[in-house]
């Protein structure tokens, strides 16, 4: 400890109320900024709860007019809606077949008006994704796996295309969501790079071969999205 005479008298440590009023102060900032710390997180936490629960309440309604409209689908409690037995397209062709244009004749309005009519969760939209997948089988002539990879590439991008082309155009939505949709809308080719396996571990061929909807909601940094997947061919 130091020692310093003032007036001929020792005093001891008077050089430390520097150091002391310094260490409370950064122990006081270190306390707000924690503060500050766990109240931003909690009430990102909070927002994050909240989205959720609002693309929750959005499939469950959307799962409701679907089973009233009879349009066969599984709905789970994320928002993912699985359609079985729907052939969009024939088999390696990305020109959707009458089939799934009757399907979509039915399915875009019914979705549409459930995303845009709840206001909650219209305002976090960032995106809607349409996204195209293949299965992982060869074609005849691909030589390497990078060339199977890009055919499929292909497809999947001008099959995801071909839905969100017809969905857009040809289908008799609510066009009040128009300007919306031509900021929100994505299309996105994946190929086979997320296959659908089975319960053995094995590629669902079927299954990996779909179009799927997204939502990207805002300030979702991973993938807090409300998916649709329709199956292909």
């Amino acid at each position: 400890m130091a020692i310093h005479k003032k007036g001929g008298v020792k005093e001891e440590g008077s050089d430390n109320i520097f150091w002391t009023t310094m260490s409370d102060l950064m122990l006081g900032l270190c306390i707000v900024f924690m503060t500050l710390f766990i109240l931003a997180m909690t009430g990102f936490t909070q927002a994050t709860i909240k989205q959720q629960q609002q693309q929750q309440e959005t499939a469950k309604e959307l799962a409701e007019k679907l089973k009233v409209e009879k349009i066969d689908a599984e709905v789970d409690i994320f928002g993912s809606v699985k359609i079985s037995d729907v052939e969009l397209f024939d088999v390696g062709s990305y020109q959707l077949s009458a089939k799934g244009k009757k399907f979509l004749d039915k399915f875009t309005p019914i979705y549409f008006d459930t995303v845009f009519q709840n206001e909650a969760t219209a305002r976090n939209i960032d995106n809607i994704i349409v996204q195209g997948h293949t299965d992982s089988q060869t074609f005849k002539d691909a030589k390497t796996v990078n060339e199977q990879f890009q055919r499929n590439m292909f497809l999947s991008l001008q099959r995801a295309y071909a839905v969100q082309d017809y969905m857009l155009l040809k289908t008799r939505y609510n066009r009040k969501y128009d300007k919306d949709l031509r900021k929100m809308l994505i299309v996105e080719g994946r190929s086979f790079s997320e296959p659908v396996y089975d319960g053995t571990g094995k590629e669902d061929f079927s299954r990996s071969r779909r179009v799927e909807l997204k939502l990207k909601v805002k300030g979702s940094s991973l993938a807090t999205m409300l998916g649709m997947n329709f199956g292909g061919n």
